[in-house]
């Protein structure tokens, strides 16, 4: 399964992004519009409920949990503890660290002019401004960027911290991971270890201010992505999709020959021979699974090939269309502009320029 899957996902060119995040102390309150189809929020140390449209009820966020908002217009996040009162986190662009150097030097002077935060000005567009933490409401020193990720229940003198992020996609990944998620899912870090540890080695690098940070944040949130995702398919019954398809113990001999073969022309009955089931058993489950009829996935899958092979190679139409099992260079075309919305050499020339000009 991991292997398709890290296929599909090397295919649709699915890229996790941290975007943002904040550490704060005292009572707290983060609300925004969201502009990304597909965003992760990581709590990466004390509680908070989140809100968002498509939830009959706010999610109680734990230490180490991620909420994964899908196509959602808003968010709003409350958390903290004690008796000060509720400090509204303003979203901010640009977010590369949680600066906590400055932090007992500012405290003092936090706490008299805004109830205890120090403010280093880099954030996100994900829950807020990035805060120090600076001060306690007794005017103690904050998180040193080496505190214990114990990630207890928030209280007095202790600092929530939050990150975002955001999954880019292209138009294919798009239409098949937005299309496998809810509108919110709740990811919980008590069922999932691995993410877990990825959300300290993030947190590490956002607060080490250290050579190739960047580079490594990048990373982090990439592989934060994955152990989302894995979290995710373990904690809960997916919808039908191809990545729920993709984690059917039944199924997946019919998919490692497909996959393994895309130009074969391949006919249901050797399908479900390869999954060892009966074409009717077959079909119905990898209808009730995926969504859609084997072939039909199947059509898809090539698909997405041909996008792979006209963005990064230069195979000549004619050819392409062979090694995918066309029977002609037409009948490739006009299948790809049925899926895609536009001819193959089309496609080719849109993304080359695109990329081309993305890069200077």
């Amino acid at each position: 399964m991991d292997d398709q899957l890290s296929e599909v996902f090397e295919l649709v060119q699915v890229r996790g992004q941290m975007t943002g995040g904040f550490e704060v102390r005292g009572r707290w309150v983060a609300a925004h519009a969201v502009e990304d189809p597909l965003k992760l929020i990581a709590m990466v140390r004390g509680r908070a409920r989140l809100e968002s449209d498509g939830l009959d009820e706010p999610i109680e966020l734990g230490p180490g949990d991620v909420a994964i908002l899908n196509n959602r217009s808003w968010l709003r996040m409350e958390g903290g503890a004690g008796d000060g009162p509720v400090r509204d986190i303003m979203p901010v662009e640009g977010f590369t660290r949680f600066d906590t150097s400055s932090s007992a030097a500012s405290a003092s002077a936090s706490s008299a002019s805004d109830g205890g935060a120090s403010h280093d000005g880099g954030a996100s567009h994900d829950g807020g401004a990035s805060h120090d933490g600076g001060a306690s409401h007794d005017g103690g020193a904050s998180h040193d960027g080496g505190a214990s990720h114990d990630g207890g229940a928030s209280h007095d003198g202790a600092s929530d911290v939050v990150v975002g992020g955001r999954v880019d996609l292209n138009p294919a990944g798009q239409a098949l991971l937005l299309q496998a998620l809810p509108p919110v899912g709740h990811v919980r870090a008590s069922a999932a270890t691995g993410l877990r540890r990825s959300l300290d080695r993030l947190f590490e690098e956002v607060t080490g201010n250290r050579i190739g940070s960047a580079f490594a944040i990048r990373q982090y949130g990439q592989l934060l992505l994955l152990e989302v995702l894995r979290a995710y398919v373990d904690q809960t019954e997916l919808p039908p999709g191809w990545l729920r398809v993709l984690t059917d113990d039944r199924l997946r001999p019919a998919l490692k020959v497909m996959h393994a073969e895309p130009g074969r022309p391949w006919r249901l009955e050797e399908l479900a021979r390869a999954a060892a089931m009966s074409r009717t058993s077959f079909a119905e489950r990898f209808r009730d699974l995926a969504g859609v009829p084997p072939l039909t996935y199947l059509n898809r899958w090539r698909m997405l090939l041909a996008r792979r092979a006209l963005r990064d190679g230069d195979t000549r139409v004619g050819a392409l269309a062979a090694e995918l099992g066309y029977g002609s260079e037409s009948a490739f075309s006009t299948a790809f502009k049925r899926e895609v919305g536009e001819s193959p050499l089309r496609y080719r020339y849109r993304v080359r320029e695109a990329d081309a000009s993305v890069s200077v």
